[in-house]
């Protein structure tokens, strides 16, 4: 649902984002069909390969995961 490329902070450079994302700017990687340019790419940060989108972080709505990350960033920061 792109909720992952959107609330939490990355805090690594990738490509066209030297200084990484902070939390809540959708990365410049998201696609407007909500997919990353990135995915299978050797430069996709290791935040982004060690997500896992399950029911305790996404919910069960793009609304829903945009809250629960929101949390767990503020929790973790």
């Amino acid at each position: 649902c792109g909720a992952c490329c959107i609330a939490p902070s990355i805090l690594t450079p990738m490509p066209g984002m030297p200084n990484g994302k902070p939390a809540g700017v959708p990365c410049i990687h998201l696609t407007d069909d909500l997919a990353c340019r990135l995915f299978s790419s050797p430069q996709r940060p290791t935040f982004c390969t060690s997500f896992k989108a399950e029911i305790s972080v996404c919910g069960a709505s793009r609304k829903e995961a945009l809250s629960i990350i929101k949390v767990l960033e503020r929790a973790s920061g």
